[in-house]
């Protein structure tokens, strides 16, 4: 059987001394999930989900979370993979990005780029060379976006085309609202792009976290499988920042359920093999 992959969660323990800063979960919002998510905390749910694997990404702007994720990653195995954060402004990134790409599970970047007050931050002369250094050495780029930050793709693929970029999350469309027309143009126009990829991921915690179900995921979660196709698309559970409206084992459901009947092969590439190959994972396929 091939592996399963959760492309996309995280870890957190809320006494982790300084530089770590988890001050963004103080938000009221944020109540129910401000408390340790570690690794012995996430195994019974990929168990029970039939996960076999999973790929950590980073919460915070700080070289020292690579270290502490990359140690648990050691640890245990189900972690396939660690997608870390180097300071792709800094002088010193290819240093950075070599030092951490010594351990077989440091597998990709990530910045928050949602959070930078620039809207453009992520075309900056200074980020983009940044970016070049990841294309230098292979590694790959998590885009976390806003759907304003959509209309940068095809500039960002064009300039960098040996560079694999994935959408975590389809750049959070407004399910709740059932919104599509600001979002699917720049979608699109992202998907038309081979070194860019999306994840199947985030997507309930954008939908009206009570009364949600897969109907309201289906149309976005559609439209990225007519877009992608299979083998540009990858499941996230994006653990445990979906408890906000859904359990995992929900989640993994609501992605079953949204994209409908599949080939064998079809599923195979979303819930596995399109991250195994997008992260160049160092797992051993069955």
């Amino acid at each position: 059987m091939p592996l399963t992959i959760d492309a996309h969660q995280h870890f957190w323990r809320l006494d982790q001394p300084r530089p770590f800063d988890y001050a963004w979960l103080d938000a009221p919002k944020l109540a129910p999930i401000r408390r340790d998510f570690l690794p012995e905390h996430l195994e019974p749910h990929l168990q029970a989900a039939g996960v076999d694997r999973c790929v950590f990404v980073q919460t915070q702007h700080h070289l020292e979370e690579n270290r502490w994720a990359l140690e648990l990653a050691d640890r245990h195995e189900f972690i396939a993979g660690v997608v870390g954060w180097v300071d792709l402004a800094d002088d010193d990134c290819e240093e950075q990005v070599l030092r951490f790409s010594e351990h077989p599970k440091f597998v990709g970047v990530r910045h928050i780029t949602q959070d930078e007050p620039d809207d453009d931050f992520i075309v900056r002369p200074d980020v983009l060379r940044g970016l070049r250094v990841l294309e230098k050495h292979g590694v790959p780029f998590d885009l976390l976006f806003y759907v304003k930050h959509l209309r940068h793709v095809p500039a960002l693929a064009s300039q960098l085309p040996e560079l694999p970029m994935v959408i975590d999350h389809l750049a959070k469309p407004r399910i709740k609202d059932h919104a599509t027309d600001d979002w699917l143009p720049h979608f699109k126009a992202a998907a038309a792009f081979p070194n860019v990829y999306c994840k199947l991921s985030g997507m309930i915690t954008e939908a009206d976290w009570r009364r949600w179900t897969a109907d309201d995921l289906k149309p976005y979660v559609q439209t990225a499988l007519s877009s992608f196709g299979p083998g540009r698309l990858m499941f996230g559970s994006d653990w445990p920042v979906c408890e906000l409206a859904g359990s995992y084992e929900r989640v993994h459901q609501a992605l079953v359920e949204a994209l409908g009947p599949l080939s064998e092969t079809e599923r195979t590439m979303i819930f596995g093999d399109t991250a195994r190959c997008f992260y160049a994972l160092p797992v051993q396929v069955p």
